[in-house]
């Protein structure tokens, strides 16, 4: 299977949406791009021909807004900032093959030229707009779609405004759009995405959307009506087309011939709406063939919080590939994302992660793998070929691990992906284990067996390290370089045995992941905060009124009391009895013998560990559990799971499948919950 992808080579484009440029992007940002890198960099390996784009988008009223304040032009704006989102991505060790702006000329020209060809064939028409804007989105909505008077999307302040415009007849290609969902299942993932906006947008039936304004000039003029520019819509979405050269006339470049239609467009689920229903039917009334398909990724959170400056909680790229280095924050990108909700990265579940996965679980493999084969064989790699039954199982894990990922892969599941080569590398540990390679060491009449305890290592490691290369690029080199081999490519780990007899490991392997003191971090991040407040005003603390978990919030109103409860009444003293306790999970693992059971390590303050069993694998890893604050029952008995003490249950909610904790955001570890 893997051996028939390698030989049918063929293209492949994905695209990320492109950064808005109104300020440097955060790291939740900057995951789109490293997974969209990810993607690319397999495909690459396992031999397609890909183009890998993304870039900003740079017009608006916002934009205009903030160049006025900056005391710069718009343009002399845009430039400032592309500059700094190029300069997170780079920081990233991201490969992308074009840097689209919206601000290039060859854009410009084109989106000028779609306007005018969708006016012109009665897509577009004038008329005035009336209703609810939001600055921050740069969006229009009407009072019902309004959340407590605010943008639906970001919860920011929105204005009545009142101005002509342009728009599209969204309706006429709403069936024809929706036939085409219900005939390519494929076409928007994961699957939740794609009854959402089935359900929620396309069958109510759509609104005909505003395409240009006319209250401010940052933008593409519309060339036959100079009060017009081009609304971000039709703007911004047509990079994917205009990057890769699509002319209006028929006029297209050669890469627009090879590569369009994108197999891919990468985006945040936040825009999803704009890629899955705008898009497509531009496209359609340009009659262009459609993506492949539009996967809208989960959030990359910081505390279970969407980042956001007002949330306190913005953390950057390039700050963090100083404090741990790049390929550290990449691969806590990519592995704390689940495929079907979102992610999050604290401080400490970063620091977790690289002294439990990085440093302990590979950085120790390939360390002490490598110094046996210099103490024991001067570095020389040696294989007798005379197999044991217990060399069968790592032989074997190792040769289906590449099918394991390249099926992950092909579904985007990048979390998982990377999840089972780290699999392979703990079974490699626990063959050391097995195998005692330092007791075969003390007998020269079993050096014979040891030779082929170390080359199975080796080879397992080689394969690892191949493998790992679309995540932690520069971790791979070292493992390679550390083994010396040439044997590198993709075709050279779907069988294993490849790794060259005779050749010398590096005599002192690079340490390819240190330990950290978590306390030390934590301290000098403490400090940095410190430093930054001097310079800012300071403010009163706000009362908390509202507890926000994922995206549900419960407002607590003191004056107004529900008498409504759905299990029926109880008093004051039946909920008294329940005790309910803040509790942070120090550590957590998968069930050895039950697939949906995690086994949690959970600190309830005052030093005391509980050891927590609950049914949440399906929806949950065991590292996204870690450096979660959850609320424990602490006073329920004790149980026995699966052979398993559980000394408590954590609270969670299941709703068609999908399970969430409740997690906390502020309150410490140990605070009862009254």
């Amino acid at each position: 299977m893997l051996r028939k992808v390698i030989m049918s080579k063929g293209k492949y484009y994905l695209s990320t949406a492109i950064a808005y440029t109104s300020g440097k992007p955060h790291i939740g940002n900057v995951y789109e791009i490293v997974l969209a890198d990810a993607i690319c960099r397999y495909k690459r390996q396992t031999g397609y021909d890909v183009y890998f784009q993304t870039g900003t988008d740079e017009h608006g009223q916002k934009i205009e807004d903030s160049a006025k304040k900056a005391g710069l032009s718009p343009k002399e704006y845009v430039d400032k900032i592309a500059a700094i989102v190029k300069e997170q991505y780079d920081c990233m060790n991201v490969t992308y093959d074009k840097f689209v702006r919206t601000t290039d000329e060859y854009h410009v020209k084109q989106i000028q030229k779609i306007f005018r060809k969708l006016y012109e064939q009665g897509d577009i028409y004038k008329s005035e707009y009336e209703g609810m804007y939001c600055k921050a989105c740069e969006a229009f909505y009407s009072n019902s779609q309004l959340v407590d008077g605010k943008c639906p999307e970001c919860g920011a302040d929105v204005y009545p405004t009142k101005e002509e415009a342009y728009f599209f007849k969204m309706s006429k290609y709403a069936d024809r759009l929706i036939k085409h969902i219900e005939d390519n299942p494929h076409f928007i993932q994961p699957e939740s995405r794609k009854n959402e906006m089935l359900n929620n947008f396309l069958r109510p039936g759509l609104k005909d959307l505003c395409v240009s304004r006319s209250t401010f000039k940052w933008g593409v003029p519309v060339d036959f009506d100079k009060d017009h520019v081009v609304y971000v819509w039709i703007d911004a979405l047509a990079n994917y087309i205009t990057g890769i050269g699509y002319d209006v006339d028929g006029n297209h470049g050669e890469m627009f011939k090879k590569y369009w239609p994108a197999d891919v467009h990468l985006i945040g689920k936040d825009i999803l709406r704009f890629h899955t229903i705008y898009w497509p039917i531009i496209l359609m009334a340009l009659e262009v063939e459609l993506p492949k398909q539009i996967f809208g990724h989960p959030w990359l959170l910081v505390g279970d919080s969407k980042m956001s400056k007002s949330k306190g909680n913005v953390i950057y790229a390039d700050d963090l590939s100083k404090l741990f280095g790049v390929d550290a924050v990449r691969y806590i990108m990519l592995h704390e994302m689940p495929f079907g909700h979102d992610g999050t990265i604290t401080y400490e579940l970063m620091i977790e992660r690289i002294n439990s996965d990085l440093a302990n679980v590979l950085g120790n493999l390939v360390n002490r793998t490598i110094s046996m084969s210099n103490k024991y064989f001067d570095g020389v790699v040696h294989n007798s070929l005379s197999l044991e039954e217990i060399d069968a199982e790592i032989i074997d894990l190792a040769i289906k691990t590449p099918e394991i990922v390249e099926k992950c892969m092909n579904e985007l599941r990048v979390a998982d992906a990377i999840a089972s080569i780290f699999t392979l590398a703990k079974r490699c540990n626990k063959y050391i284990d097995e195998t005692t390679p330092w007791i075969l060491g003390k007998d020269e009449s079993k050096h014979e067996r040891l030779k082929v305890v170390l080359y199975n290592l080796l080879e397992a490691i080689r394969i690892i390290g191949v493998l790992l290369e679309p995540f932690i690029p520069e971790t791979s080199r070292k493992i390679l370089d550390n083994i010396n081999t040439k044997q590198r490519d993709y075709e050279s780990i779907l069988k294993f045995g490849q790794l060259e007899i005779g050749i010398k490991v590096k005599e002192k392997p690079e340490i390819l992941f240190t330990r950290l003191d978590s306390d030390e971090i934590m301290a000098k991040l403490e400090e940095e905060t410190k430093e930054e407040l001097k310079e800012e005003p300071k403010k009163e603390p706000k009362k908390v009124t509202k507890v926000e978990i994922k995206k549900e919030v419960v407002e607590v109103k003191k004056e107004k009391k529900s008498t409504f409860v759905p299990f029926g009444t109880i008093t004051i003293d039946d909920f008294s009895r329940v005790k309910l306790v803040v509790g942070k999970v120090v550590s957590c693992e998968k069930h050895a013998d039950a697939e949906n059971l995690l086994i949690s390590k959970v600190d309830i303050g005052k030093g005391e560990i509980r050891q927590i069993v609950s049914g949440i694998a399906s929806n949950y890893t065991a590292g996204q559990m870690i450096g979660k604050k959850v609320v424990v029952v602490t006073n329920l008995k004790n149980a026995v799971i699966r052979g398993t003490e559980s000394q408590g249950m954590l609270l969670a909610g299941e709703h068609d499948g999908l399970i969430e904790v409740v997690t906390i955001n502020s309150l410490p570890a140990g605070t009862v919950i009254k």
